[in-house]
């Protein structure tokens, strides 16, 4: 019965043909790279399939950050341990946009990170496939940051443009949770459907060696 209860939480959004993710990269272009049609001559029982092709920027969608995203020493996708990744136990924390932009220490403070996904609710995802999505959006403080490290969270995900405040030109926050080995999940949605806590959440990429993102599946099991 305890099994029927449990329900899933899809936290990612559609990956479109010519959809912008990030502005001043190019959008993924998708289409066939076998169609229906050309292998119908293959099969004589009627069967037909596609092959699908994809040409995108890894940093495209809902996507999951490495160590290798910023550091050139740094884990890669395939080096990632799944237990960074999946059926971690989670955590929200809700700083609705509107209330300040800014996610600092204090609103981290007195949390219980250690070993958890921290998953920071903004509502800025109302705002996607909008040109408002890409300007003065929530960012995470690099003093927050430092106590989610400090805390030992495991993973760290927003539902905003970036984790750190692009209007300056330095990434501390990046800097500093990649640094610790701490995977961080971007343009992230639907966090308003969770509960604060009490669930698992599972945000795995490809295993693909050299490179440091890509995009995930993530979701949450509650429940």
């Amino acid at each position: 019965m305890a099994d029927q209860e449990k329900r899933l939480v899809d936290l990612s959004h559609v990956i479109e043909a010519g959809m912008t993710t990030y502005k001043g990269l190019p959008g993924p272009i998708v289409c066939d790279y076998w169609t229906r049609e050309a292998s119908a001559a293959l099969y004589d029982d009627g069967s037909t399939f596609q092959i699908g092709r994809i040409d995108m920027v890894a940093n495209t969608g809902t996507y999951l950050d490495s160590p290798f995203h910023r550091y050139a020493e740094g884990i890669d996708l395939a080096g990632l341990e799944l237990a960074s990744l999946a059926a971690l136990d989670g955590i929200v924390v809700r700083k609705p946009h509107r209330q300040g932009l800014s996610i600092d220490a204090h609103d981290i403070a007195g949390l219980d990170v250690r070993g958890k996904a921290v998953l920071l609710a903004t509502g800025w995802d109302e705002h996607w496939r909008t040109d408002a999505y890409f300007e003065n959006h929530p960012f995470l403080t690099a003093a927050a940051a430092r106590l989610l490290v400090q805390g030992g969270a495991r993973l760290v995900g927003i539902d905003s443009h970036n984790i750190d405040d692009t209007h300056a030109r330095a990434r501390p926050v990046h800097s500093m949770l990649l640094g610790a080995g701490v995977p961080i999940c971007e343009h992230m949605t639907n966090l308003g459907s969770l509960p604060d806590q009490g669930f698992r959440f599972t945000a795995a990429p490809p295993k693909v060696a050299g490179m440091g993102t890509f995009p995930v599946r993530a979701f949450a099991e509650v429940g």
